[in-house]
């Protein structure tokens, strides 16, 4: 057939490619496997961390601004890689909050540059004094913050995160070396690729950003056996993420785990300020991890709330999921199942159930909850009080929509991640939650007796 006919054209370019060497052409790079390829990553990155942990605040700073500059100068080119990403993606049954989290605008382009420009006016931690004190025998003994040294972050979907861990650990003196999701691969090497060469230019040394470029599973098993080169792991995404983090390494890890945030409206809570939290932390943003997933009414609360806030609910476009009680007060709600509860659905998916009491919010919140991020509406400040001590999450609040819980709006600038670990740092993680100590000793010839 003429479809299996070799043309010309095509003998000709083989014979010249493969006479490249004699024509004194430079021949293709040798593609190294994936073992070789992140240890000649991570020694590049690890002995950029002694230099980075020694540069001033001047100069990380002028970094951060020429990298916020830069995004929005590749805005274009940023889009581009965007779209090719949202090609391949398959946003079919159910992918559609990925694809959200997924996808750049020029919108979201211009929060990564100023979340960059904030993270730059923040103080920076590096050197801060954690106090000291005078020993009986004149030694003066006190802690310093220091960089953690080679930070290790595997992540999925989101781009802007490649941005914020990059910004976070320049300023707080530590080396990234980030992996992000395959199915973000051309966003997340082109925003790495501009950040990188931005901070180069200003003076930062190379390697203090690293981005692994391939996405096969093989480099994440390869990054997590390198405990000589990274001290701590940051995984960021979902159950599958955390497991195989947690079965293939032995460095630290800080997980960044789901988000199945509940809403527990009390007995005697303003109707009108919960539906307005209710439907901010279901409809503003639900693919987000802190968007709200389980929304608890008091019975008593639940036969004003209900109606009118399944009515809003449904013009969002919103699907309940109810237990009995509730869709009896909400007819287009369906029959929730067991696996509703406990469920993070990242879409304007809802689950909804009527409770007794605070103490039955409370007792469902421990049952389901990923220690992520808990609300309480009411107007008792005595439970209120009651539920930010007894609930366990990395955020409790208190007449507030859950989608607050954010290192922007708490004021650190940006975030690497809500913790969900209970071990050095919880909730959004700021610069500071980047730091670790050392002691440092002024004496005057002290020895020990």
């Amino acid at each position: 057939m003429e479809t299996d006919q070799v043309q010309p054209e095509e003998i000709d370019i083989d014979e010249l490619e493969k006479s490249a060497d004699d024509e004194g052409q430079e021949p293709e790079e040798e593609i190294v496997d994936t073992p070789t390829y992140i240890d000649q990553l991570l020694k590049i990155a690890k002995s950029a961390a002694p230099r980075l942990a020694s540069l001033t605040a001047a100069v990380k700073n002028e970094a951060l601004l020429a990298m916020a500059e830069g995004l929005e100068n590749a805005s274009e080119e940023l889009m581009e890689a965007n779209e090719k990403d949202l090609e391949a993606f398959d946003s079919s049954d159910g992918r559609e909050a990925m694809a959200d989290r997924l996808r750049l605008t020029p919108e979201r382009i211009e929060e990564m540059a100023s979340g960059i420009r904030e993270i730059a006016a923040l103080r920076d931690p590096v050197g801060e004094s954690l106090g000291m004190h005078v020993r009986p025998n004149g030694m003066k003994v006190g802690r310093v913050r220091v960089p953690i040294g080679v930070i290790g972050m595997i992540y999925e979907s989101r781009p802007n995160v490649t941005a914020d861990a990059a910004a976070l650990c320049l300023k707080s003196g530590n080396v990234c070396v980030l992996r992000g999701g395959s199915e973000a691969i051309h966003s997340n090497t082109a925003i790495a690729t501009i950040l990188s060469e931005a901070a180069k230019k200003s003076g930062i040394p190379d390697g203090a950003i690293s981005f692994v470029e391939r996405p096969e599973r093989d480099a994440v098993l390869e990054l997590l056996k390198r405990d000589d080169c990274i001290d701590v792991i940051i995984p960021r995404g979902g159950e599958a993420l955390m497991k195989t983090v947690s079965e293939n390494t032995n460095i630290p890890v800080i997980k960044h785990d789901k988000g199945v945030c509940h809403i527990y409206v009390d007995g005697n809570a303003d109707v009108d300020m919960a539906q307005k939290i209710a439907l901010n932390a279901k409809v503003q943003r639900p693919s987000t991890c802190n968007a709200m997933e389980t929304l608890l009414v008091h019975q008593q609360t639940a036969r004003t709330l209900l109606p009118q806030l399944g009515k809003a609910l449904v013009e969002a476009k919103v699907e309940v999921r109810g237990c009995e009680k509730t869709c009896g007060y909400i007819p287009e709600a369906i029959p929730a199942t067991d696996e509703d509860y406990g469920q993070e659905f990242l879409s304007l998916t809802l689950a909804v159930k009527v409770v007794k009491d605070i103490d039955h919010a409370m007792e469902h919140i421990r049952k389901h909850g990923s220690q992520h991020t808990e609300v309480i509406v009411t107007n008792d400040y005595g439970r209120a009080v009651r539920f930010m001590r007894e609930v366990d999450a990395g955020a409790v609040m208190v007449n507030a929509s859950s989608r607050l819980n954010d290192g922007k709006e708490f004021g650190l600038g940006a975030e690497i991640g809500i913790s969900t670990t209970r071990i050095h740092a919880r909730g959004p993680m700021g610069l500071e939650d980047l730091t670790c100590s050392k002691y440092i000793v002024f004496g005057s010839g002290q020895i020990r007796e």
